[in-house]
C-alpha cells in the first residue's frame, strides 16, 4: 500500500469562529473538510500560550522539584518548574524567568533537551523543555496570584523512584524526566564499561 504524503493528508480549514477568548486560552470551532471529502462541522481547537519546563540541577547534583494544587484534578501533585511562554518572550526566556519566579534560582549551564505537543488532536500549543546544570539560589521568588508552592530538593535516585511510584501526574514533565534518566543511565553504563574516562 502506497504511504500517502503529508499534504495528501492534511484537512482543509473551510470557516474558523472564536467561542471563546480568555486570556489563557481561546477556543475556535472550525469546519473542516478530510482528505476523504467528508466535512467536519465542529471541530473544536483549543489554543493555549506555548510552554516551557525546567529540569533543574543545583551545584551539588539536586534536583529541583515542586509540589502544588492542581484545581483540573482536583490534587496535589510533585512536578518540575514550568510556565507559560509570555508575549514576545521566547521559550528560553521564559524557561529562565519560571525557575527564577518560582524557586528563586538561577545560573548554570542550559541546554534545550526536548520539544513535545501537548494534545496535537486538540491544542495548537508546543512545550519546549529544558535542562538547566549547576543552577543557585540568587534571590527571592516572585509567585503568581494563583501560585501556592513548595519548593524540594531531592537527589536523583529519589527523583527516579518517584517517577517510578506515579508520583508525576504531568504527561509534559513525566516526557523529559524520562529523556533524563534515559541518558544518564546510558553514560552510566559508557562510563562503566571502561568506554569514558572519569
Amino acid at each position: 500500500m502506497r504511504q500517502r504524503t503529508d499534504k495528501e493528508m492534511e484537512w482543509e480549514l473551510l470557516d474558523s469562529e472564536t467561542v471563546m477568548k480568555r486570556p489563557w486560552l481561546n477556543v475556535t470551532k472550525d469546519r473542516v473538510r478530510l482528505p476523504n471529502g467528508r466535512v467536519h462541522d465542529e471541530y473544536y481547537v483549543l489554543h493555549y500560550p506555548d510552554w516551557v519546563n525546567v529540569i533543574a540541577l543545583t551545584t551539588d547534583g539536586m534536583m529541583i522539584l515542586e509540589r502544588q494544587y492542581r484545581h483540573g484534578i482536583r490534587r496535589v501533585g510533585t512536578e518540575i518548574v514550568a510556565g507559560c511562554v509570555e508575549p514576545g518572550e521566547s521559550p528560553f526566556d521564559a524557561a529562565q524567568r519560571e525557575l527564577l519566579e518560582e524557586t528563586g534560582y538561577a545560573g548554570g549551564r542550559w541546554t534545550p533537551f526536548l520539544k513535545l505537543c501537548p494534545n496535537p488532536g486538540a491544542m495548537d500549543n508546543t512545550c519546549y523543555c529544558f535542562l538547566a546544570e549547576d543552577v543557585e539560589p540568587i534571590g527571592t521568588r516572585h509567585l503568581d496570584a494563583t501560585e501556592d508552592i513548595e519548593v524540594m530538593l531531592k537527589r536523583p535516585e529519589e527523583v527516579w523512584k518517584m517517577l517510578d511510584e506515579g508520583c508525576f501526574l504531568q504527561a509534559m514533565m513525566v516526557a523529559p524526566l524520562l529523556k533524563f534518566f534515559m541518558k544518564r543511565a546510558k553514560k552510566m553504563k559508557t562510563v562503566l564499561s571502561g568506554s569514558v574516562k572519569q
